[in-house]
């Protein structure tokens, strides 16, 4: 019965509010005998100084005339009081005149008086006589123990603590009375009521409401519990219904997921029928894959083949004395054969991207170099159109970034083709810049654009804007779809921008990181006078290449003026049809100097001291013809695989031993190789070479892959087991550019890989690679 009052809301309210009371009224109790203690020390202090400003008078005087007798009258009278334990004069010679002494009372308590009080306390004053102010007569010293005046601070204390504790009970329970009449005997009626509830069907109980309590939270309650009974009671009766409901429509539902089960079945059959024949039709489109990258590279071989032979024939024919009809046509077939092989290799970068199996480099190269070359690349089809080719590369463009070259060229350059063929008056502009780790060309031409309906299909292999475009401008529709699946390859993105008659703008943005440090390309210091001087620009601010020009020069720090504002300083000057302001000014300038920018590079011998700039711009180009105009001095910029670059010196005369089946392909070879001063044997099959070999010692081995007999992977391994010829280097001369030739050409012993078709440049470049020091001496058995 205890435990269950304890878990009464009264209980716990009466207790949690006498706790609150009680540490209160305990902390002000503690407050109060603090304040009393205080106060009961300065009383102790007042009445002892009180004693003694009594007694002092008194005192003076016997010790003045010197009468024990008083002097022990008076400090027996002193001693009477009952903090006072001992009472001395002491004469001027520090001597006890008198004294009256008794002992302290003891007490279980005195412990405590004496914490709060200390034990005993001493008091002294000086003995003076209002006649004799300056005669030194002694001191009153009176000792008195605290023990009187603690015990009754104790008492007082006790009586605090006590009675503040007795109230705090008292008000408990009458709190407790007060919260059991009027909360928690209401709450045990509403109790009692709901434990007498059927369970069958509570929802039919409604609370009665105590009396006196219709107005307060408790009456509240009680009409809040019967709306939520009213509310489940409607609920049930739902509840009933949709029950019945529920069970008409779970009979529906068994007799229907059994039909579907059935049908499932049936369907499930069909599915594994068909999974089947998915399977089948896999294998079969694997097969058929294999198969066209078997026809591929079969077909790659067998046109290169005769491609190699027909445009090496054609290069050998060109380099004899030819009538110009003759060396015209010529140049038509040589450039007819170019592009048929422009086109197979657009074909098989397809399949490769199609097939997953393109690989890309990535390896730092110079994007600004790149686009330069690109651009002088096409700028004689643009001159020759008479129209403008713009190339704007941001001054801050880094000089290095990571990433595949030769795809890079790629996609620019089929850009760049399409914008000059489909262009015949107004401009193509090329700007470049880099932000956030991303390269972003622009290639902008007012050509004849394409229209909305056909921007959806330009991406589409062997497609063009109309017909009516095929037929005037020529193409397969193979560029643009090469361009979007390498740039996707690359994690870049392609966009395009066009309207009709007004021109297009395709942007090309590649993730490409930047290669070592990023600083500005800064002006030499062999060039820093130009600063000093100057640049005066005579070129219309409506003309493209201003732009460009101006950017770079002001990148560098070096003023630039129109020629309108100033006459001093170097002069860049416009040369162009339908322009003579700029030649007129360049021939009375009387500034340092003079630089010609001409787009066609025809006015040299007009203004023999002009430096001429060909356009469109490259930066170490303006930076040369700078310092030709002015004098100072120039450095060719030592750009990372310049040297790849340039022409390749000739080499030594070499033996080569040229392994070839097809009989074209081996004069084309021979002939070249001959014209570059080298000693050339041919053989059929591998096993003439490897008879070569033991006959006589050559300096390099040119190795066709597929020739009958035994090919070039088999003739290479055997020659690779001889330790004679293990630095022999071989060199694969083959047709076959699929994924993974050319690695199969290294792994069988093969030092370098070059593809038909090849010409004399590059057939030069790789016998210069591979030419020994010190080349081999004939020894003839």
């Amino acid at each position: 019965m205890i435990k269950g009052f304890k878990q009464h809301l009264s209980h716990r309210l009466t207790r949690d509010t006498v706790l609150v009371a009680m540490a209160l009224g305990l902390i002000l109790n503690l407050i109060q005998i603090n304040l009393e203690y205080f106060k009961a020390r300065d009383s102790m202090e007042e009445e002892i100084h009180a004693l003694i400003d009594i007694s002092i008078s008194p005192a003076s005087q016997i010790a003045y005339n010197i009468d024990i007798t008083l002097a022990n009258e008076l400090l027996d009278g002193l001693l009477k009081h009952p903090a006072i334990i001992d009472a001395r004069i002491i004469d001027n010679e520090g001597f006890t005149m008198a004294a009256s002494t008794r002992s302290s009372p003891d007490s279980p308590y005195r412990w405590a008086s004496d914490f709060l009080f200390e034990d005993i306390r001493g008091f002294s004053q000086e003995l003076l006589t209002p006649q004799h102010d300056d005669l030194d007569l002694g001191r009153l010293i009176l000792t008195i123990d605290t023990y009187h005046y603690g015990i009754q601070f104790l008492e007082r204390a006790t009586y605090t603590l006590i009675s503040g504790l007795l109230k705090s009970l008292a008000l408990s329970a009458a709190l407790l009375a007060i919260f059991f009449l009027v909360l928690t005997r209401p709450l045990l009626n509403v109790i009692g009521v709901l434990s007498k509830v059927d369970t069958d069907s509570p929802e039919r109980t409604r609370l009665p409401v105590p009396k006196g309590h219709e107005e307060d939270e408790i009456g509240t309650l009680v009409d809040i519990i019967n709306q939520h009974l009213d509310a489940i009671d409607s609920s049930l009766a739902q509840l009933r219904t949709a029950e019945i409901v529920m069970k008409d429509y779970s009979n529906e539902l068994e007799h229907e997921v059994r039909d579907r089960t059935r049908e499932i079945s049936e369907k499930n059959e069909a599915l594994q029928r068909g999974n089947r024949a998915l399977v089948k039709a896999k294998e079969d489109a694997v097969q058929r894959a294999r198969a066209r990258a078997n026809f591929l590279a079969n077909m790659s071989h067998e046109i290169r083949t005769p491609l190699n032979g027909l445009l090496g024939m054609l290069a050998l024919t060109l380099k004899g004395d030819l009538e110009a009809g003759q060396r015209e046509r010529l140049d038509i077939a040589l450039t007819a054969g170019e592009s048929l092989l422009s086109l197979l290799n657009d074909i098989l970068d397809i399949s490769k991207v199609e097939a997953g199996k393109l690989n890309l480099e990535n390896i730092p190269f110079s994007p600004r170099g790149l686009i330069e070359e690109a651009a002088a690349l096409h700028a004689q089809q643009a001159h020759e159109k008479q129209i403008e080719l713009v190339c704007s590369i941001d001054p801050n463009l880094p000089e290095h970034l990571i990433g595949d070259p030769t795809r890079v060229r790629q996609v620019l350059n089929n850009l760049l083709n399409n914008a000059v063929k489909f262009t015949d008056q107004g401009s193509v502009q090329i700007q470049a810049s880099h932000a956030r780790g991303s390269l972003t060309l622009d290639i902008r031409d007012t050509g004849i654009g394409i229209s909305e309906d056909s921007l959806d299909r330009i991406f589409s292999a062997f497609s063009q804007a109309d017909a009516e475009t095929t037929r005037l401008y020529g193409g397969t529709g193979l560029g643009l779809t090469l361009c979007q699946q390498l740039v996707e390859r690359m994690h870049g993105r392609i966009q395009v921008e066009s309207q009709q008659g007004q021109g297009t703008h395709f942007q090309v943005s590649l993730p490409l990181a930047i290669h070592g440090p990023h600083t500005p390309h800064e002006l030499p210091d062999s060039a820093a006078r130009l600063r000093e001087l100057g640049v005066t620009l005579a070129i219309p601010e409506a003309n493209p290449h201003r732009r460009p020009i101006e950017r770079q020069l002001q990148a560098w720090g070096i003023p630039v003026q129109d020629v309108r504002q100033s006459k001093q300083g170097v002069l860049i000057a416009l040369i162009a049809e339908g322009y003579s302001g700029g030649m007129t000014i360049a021939k009375h300038w009387k500034g340092k100097g003079v630089v010609l920018a001409d787009r066609l590079g025809t006015h040299a011998s007009v203004l023999a001291d002009a430096a001429i700039l060909n356009l469109p711009l490259r930066r170490d180009e303006l930076l040369r013809c700078l310092c030709h105009a002015t004098g100072l001095p120039w450095h060719e910029p030592d750009e990372p695989g310049s040297s790849e670059a340039e022409s390749p010196a000739a080499a030594p005369s070499l033996d080569i031993l040229l392994v070839e089946d097809n009989r074209v392909n081996q004069l084309v070879a021979a002939n070249i190789l001959k014209g570059l001063g080298h000693r050339v044997v041919p053989a059929q099959n591998g096993r003439e070479a490897i008879d070569a070999l033991n006959a006589k010692r050559y300096d390099l081995v040119l190795m066709d892959c597929q020739m009958p007999v035994m090919d070039g992977y088999e003739a290479t391994r055997k020659i690779r087991q001889n330790p004679e010829w293990k630095d022999l280097p071989i060199v694969a001369v083959t047709a076959n550019v699929m994924d993974g030739d050319k690695e199969a050409c290294l792994a069988c012993g093969m030092d370098d890989y070059l593809t038909k078709p090849y010409n004399r440049a590059r057939l030069q470049e790789i016998v210069n690679r591979w030419a020994p020091a010190s080349p081999a001496i004939s020894e003839h058995p």
